[in-house]
């Protein structure tokens, strides 16, 4: 049995907090803490998760008003022991080279497409934790057939809890954060065969 890399062990017995991330260089490249506990994405991405984020993102870019910035795979410092990454992320922080996280108060809008390796995560422990964090809207993607299928939450003020706010297919309007208007079916490749 091969013994653990020091890096993966804890460095103290409370575990991981969010800014040991920073000091970590031999980590794989998206590594998250949720509870203090480091998670990995050990299984290789799907050619179609990449797609969709990559599309996404630029879709939304050539549609942010100024004062809006959207990115990809930066995690979000929800508290001492909480630093999940999103596959975008759109922000009001304003740009600054050497970030490596933002502040929950900076993002308005969370978007998670869905892998089979972070499916439990993305659609329990994450919209719960974006929602008790105060990130206004969080959008999960699923695969339904090779099609992006969007289903989106808003924070309801209140409860403190994410609302659905819709099941979007082919095609998505909203007027928050801002005006987005998206053709789902552009986010993913034509289907061959």
């Amino acid at each position: 049995m091969t013994a653990l890399p020091d890096w993966m062990r804890p460095p103290r017995a409370e575990g991981w907090f969010a800014e040991d991330l920073d000091s970590l260089p031999e980590a794989p490249r998206h590594t998250e803490l949720i509870d203090g506990a480091l998670v990995f994405m050990m299984s290789p991405q799907r050619w179609w998760h990449g797609e969709v984020v990559t599309d996404l993102t630029l879709a939304l870019r050539t549609q942010a008003p100024d004062g809006f910035r959207v990115g990809r795979e930066m995690t979000i410092r929800l508290d001492a022991r909480n630093r999940p990454e999103p596959d975008v992320v759109v922000t009001t922080a304003p740009y600054d080279p050497d970030c490596t996280w933002f502040a929950p108060e900076d993002v308005k809008l969370v978007i998670e497409v869905v892998s089979p390796e972070s499916a439990h995560r993305d659609r329990t422990v994450k919209l719960r934790k974006y929602a008790e964090a105060g990130i206004p809207h969080y959008w999960c993607i699923e695969d339904e057939d090779g099609s992006a299928v969007v289903h989106v939450y808003e924070l309801d003020e209140p409860t403190g809890a994410y609302a659905p706010a819709g099941i979007f297919r082919n095609a998505l309007k909203r007027p928050v954060p801002f005006e987005i208007s998206l053709d789902l079916d552009k986010l993913t490749p034509p289907h061959n065969g």
